[in-house]
């Protein structure tokens, strides 16, 4: 986990991450979201869905909202 700022309860336990980041690096090497932590990008889809917030109501301290987004439609 990223220990430069404060978990959220919505992100990614351990466990739920070594499930999950196989496919995730299915994308290319060049593309947007490659420019950020995979792990925090999770984070942030996370946030959104579970608090129901808007793309651009995002926390300062996870990534980009238009980088989650772009993940998100992967």
């Amino acid at each position: 986990m990223n220990t430069a700022r404060k978990p959220y309860p919505s992100d990614v336990s351990d466990e739920e991450w070594s499930l999950i980041v196989p496919y995730l690096l299915l994308m290319k090497e060049d593309a947007e979201q490659r420019h950020h932590d995979l792990r925090e990008l999770f984070n942030g889809l996370r946030y959104v869905i579970r608090y129901g917030i808007a793309w651009r109501a995002m926390p300062n301290d996870l990534p980009p909202w238009t980088a989650v987004y772009q993940q998100s439609r992967r």
